[in-house]
């Protein structure tokens, strides 16, 4: 380690603009020590690269590795250089967040040493959003908010901030590209680290054209777990109707039906979503015993909702069933990943 400063800047780059250097510049004289890692830009970029060194070390990766690997890369070399204590603010490489917000973020980053800190944007018909940019942010907080129980306002900001005591944590999130900045959030919100949000002016330069986000490809990556886990249930849902469905006609009843029908698609879900899923890495019978307890309460009140929907409304029980199973997805959702699978720290280390 060489260096102390209380203030760090981050700004992992892809083919920039001079925004960069004229971004690198104000930083410098607000009194943040300024890294950028250059992504693989090419050497079309060696210029804007060049200008900005004046004002910052500058990490370059031979080929483009994704956001979340540069961030990784800069945090790593933050950790290795610096002194503590001091806190780090990424920004986006564009110019969309200004300087003073960088500092506002870092500033509450410092008073909560143990907080992730948000400099959220407003997303109100006055802040003039683009419609891509307003929708993408609308689709991963409901998603985020479904899936963690925490509600952020802003999940796709660049603007974050943090202490030197959460970068070892953020090396050890996994994430190469744009997933990884929703995997922050998750991993925050499954270890309960406390998010903080600062409101920030909302900026778009000429509607967020100079981002790279590849909008299919880049949301796949960012909503994989919920997709696996979807899939995961799409798949059992399937077993476990299909044989709801023989096992009423073989017996007339529905409520047996459904308690045959869920013990054998409860055993295909749990080895899905503990091997493909989670990934969970902590000892089989615990897991197991959590896992079945959980079922057996998902069960319960499956069974009482379905119960009541084929009495009380003029519904069939297969419908009845649909609707139940629905109703039912987010709760397991959550506590697989927040209780059973949770993923221990030392395990992602």
């Amino acid at each position: 380690m060489e260096k102390t400063n209380s203030m760090i800047a981050l700004i992992p780059a892809y083919k920039p603009g001079e925004a960069l250097t004229e971004l690198a510049g104000e930083l410098s004289r607000q009194g943040f020590s300024v890294v950028i890692v250059d992504d693989g830009s090419g050497t079309e970029s060696d210029g804007v690269f060049e200008a900005a060194s004046e004002y910052a070390a500058v990490i370059c990766h031979r080929v483009n590795k994704g956001k979340g690997a540069a961030l990784k890369t800069g945090l790593r070399f933050i950790g290795r250089t610096f002194f503590p204590p001091y806190t780090v603010v990424t920004l986006d490489a564009d110019g969309q967040h200004s300087v003073a917000d960088a500092v506002r973020v870092s500033e509450a980053a410092a008073r909560s040493s143990s907080c992730l800190v948000l400099g959220c944007r407003a997303f109100g018909k006055e802040a003039n959003v683009p419609k891509k940019s307003l929708f993408g942010n609308r689709m991963t907080r409901t998603v985020f908010r479904l899936s963690s129980g925490v509600d952020v306002s802003d999940t796709q900001t660049g603007l974050r901030a943090f202490s030197d005591r959460l970068i070892d944590r953020m090396c050890a999130i996994p994430g190469d590209r744009y997933e990884y900045e929703m995997n922050v959030l998750m991993d925050c919100a499954r270890e309960g680290l406390p998010i903080k949000e600062v409101p920030i002016q909302t900026i778009y330069i000429d509607g967020n054209s100079s981002s790279h986000f590849r909008p299919v490809r880049d949301s796949v990556r960012i909503y994989k777990e919920i997709i696996k886990f979807s899939l995961s249930s799409l798949v059992c849902f399937g077993l476990d109707y299909l044989l709801f469905c023989l096992f009423s006609l073989l017996t007339g009843s529905a409520v047996a039906s459904n308690i045959s029908a869920r013990i054998f698609s409860a055993a295909a879900n749990f080895e899905l979503n503990r091997r493909l899923v989670f990934g969970s890495k902590g000892q089989v019978p615990k897991s197991a015993v959590q896992y079945f307890a959980l079922a057996l309460f998902v069960l319960a009140c499956n069974t009482v909702i379905l119960k009541l929907l084929i009495t009380v409304t003029p519904l069939n029980s297969y419908i009845a069933k649909l609707i139940t199973e629905t109703a039912m997805f987010f709760v397991s959702w959550t506590v697989q990943r927040k209780i059973i699978f949770r993923k221990k720290e030392a395990d992602e280390r």
